[in-house]
This record gives C-alpha cells, structure tokens and sequence, in this order.
C-alpha cells in the first residue's frame, strides 16, 4: 500500500468535488446571504455528531467576520436553550442525511417562532430540506473515505460552504481590515492597526547617562541597561548622542582607543528618534528596519520619554 498516494487520492477527490460543486453553485447561494443580511438578530448553527463540529467553525468564522453567530447543539436546545433563539434570527440547520432525529425535532419549534431556515442536506426533499426556506446542496459524488461511509468530502463541503457564506457576507457588509481587526484586537492585524508606540515603549530604567561620560562608564550603564545601547543627555536632559554596541566595537578598533576618553567622541550624533508616541509600532518597526538600527528614542520636547527596542517590537508579532 502506498500510503502517499492515499492520501494524494483523498486531496484529489475532495479537491474535485469543491470545483465541481463551485460549478454548480446558483441562486440558492444569493439567496441565503441575502436572507442572513436581511435578519436583525443572530445567525444560530446547529447540527449533530460531524455536521455539528463543522456548524461549529462555520460559527466562529461568521462571527469573526461581522455576522453575529454562535453554535447551539439541537439536544441542549430541546432541553431548554431553544429560548436562546429569538424571533429576529436565523437558523443554519446542518444535517448530511437531512433526518439527523435531534435536529429535526427541534425544526418545528424554530418554525412556530417564525424564525427563517437555511438548510445544508443532500437531499432537498428530505425532513431538514422541507423545513428549510432555503438549501445549500451537499449532494456530493461521493466520500473519500474508502468505505464510503466516514464523513470526509460531505464535511469539507460543507467547510467550504460555510466560508463561502462569510465571504460573501463580508463583500455585502464593505467589511475591511479595520473591522475584521476590531474583532481580532489581539491577532497580528488587530495589532498593527490599534498598539501604539505609546503602548509598548520603555520608560523605566533606561541607561541614560550625561554627555561627558567616559567610555568605562558608559560601557557599565550599557551592560546593566541590557538594551545594547546608552543614551548621552545634555544638563537640561535633552538627548545629545546615542552610544550603541556597534559605536563602542568600532571604537575599539581605533589604535588610540582610551577606556577613559568621552564616550560621545564615538556616538552617533543625530541618532533616529520618534517625537510622536501616537504613532503606531507597525510604523516604528518599519523605521528601525529602513535604517537597520536596534533602538528608537521616543522624545517629548526633546527629552526621552521613552525607547523601542526591536525586539520589543518583533515579540508583538506584528508580521
């Protein structure tokens, strides 16, 4: 047995199904998108066994993405959570036989509320099929599973659907990256469009030392900083020169290097600095990787308000 080419065959067989389902795809599509937009209350998931793990993801990705939605499996609903479903939402009902009996039971009860149905079935005539107001088709040629019997194709399908859905909901909504980040504060977008520099500098302990340092102690604030950097100030506090790892490798180089001399002989003068802590750390990354420096001083009014280490930034995941 060959077992690459199993699972090739499964990749392939599935793969199959979804370009001739999108082939397929018509109206009933449309009409479900417009019949979820059209509501003022919740999209609730439903379905057993399977169909019930994938209604599950199919719920969070339309969250996710705009739709209000939340997953409501049909044996607590006929127990008493069937109250968490409102007479201004919709049902996405999930069953690949269309006769699942816990979901079935509970269709009636949706459909005495007035409550809209959509419908993911094989079979358009079967109990869910004629429940539904509209039905998403999962009559599929077959599974990938050898024995024709372990939902496989059937599920991805419906994956697939699913998405196609919040897809589609999403183009009808205009939802941008703003929004989708607002849903997402604590992902890679949501991070760049919303932290700030503000958010994530350092302001205490920085190894700031006045301007007419010597390189001996500039070296011993520059260890105990652990920034890999020294920040020289004038007497008002004002940054003069930035004295980095890199200036003092450098300065060793110089044959009449003196441990004892001013370590602003070998700074950098007009280091990069930032004068705005509102700016966002996407933009302040960018910065440090243009000029290929480790460390941005943040000023207010010329003094250090605080700095931004790389990898600081770097750690947020902003890419």
């Amino acid at each position: 047995m060959n077992l690459i080419e199993v699972a090739k065959e499964v990749l392939r067989i599935e793969g199959n199904e979804l370009l001739r389902q999108a082939d397929k795809l018509g109206a009933e599509i449309e009409n479900a998108v417009n019949l979820i937009h059209s509501i003022k209350g919740k999209v609730i998931i439903t379905g057993v066994g399977k169909s019930g793990h994938i209604g599950a993801k199919i719920a969070a990705t339309l969250a996710s993405t705009g739709t209000s939605s939340f997953f409501l499996h049909p044996t607590e609903a006929m127990h008493g959570d069937l109250g968490m479903i409102g007479k201004d939402d919709l049902v996405l009902a999930i069953s690949f036989s269309g006769e699942s009996d816990e979901l079935i039971k509970i269709l009636p009860h949706v459909k005495r509320f007035g409550v809209k149905i959509i419908g993911m079935t094989k079979n358009l005539d079967s109990s869910l099929g004629k429940f539904s107001d509209v039905v998403l088709a999962l009559d599929i040629v077959s599974e990938a599973c050898p024995l024709n019997a372990a939902p496989t194709t059937s599920t991805t399908l419906t994956l697939a659907l699913g998405d196609a859905l919040a897809v589609c909901l999403m183009q009808k909504r205009n939802f941008k990256a703003e929004d989708f980040a607002n849903f997402h504060p604590g992902g890679s977008l949501g991070k760049r469009l919303f932290v700030k520099v503000k958010d994530v500098m350092k302001t205490q302990n920085l190894p700031i030392v006045s301007e007419d340092v010597s390189i001996k102690n500039a070296i011993d604030t520059m260890t105990h900083g652990k920034l890999g950097n020294v920040l020289l100030t004038n007497k008002d506090g004002v940054l003069v020169a930035i004295l980095s790892d890199g200036d003092l490798r450098r300065a060793l180089m110089d044959e009449n290097f003196n441990i004892n001399e001013q370590a602003i002989k070998y700074a950098t003068k007009n280091p990069k600095v930032l004068d705005n802590e509102n700016i966002l750390a996407i933009d302040a990354l960018s910065i440090i990787e243009e000029y290929k420096i480790q460390l941005l001083v943040v000023l207010n009014g010329g003094k250090i308000a605080g700095v931004l280490h790389i990898h600081d930034l770097t750690g947020l995941g902003l890419k």
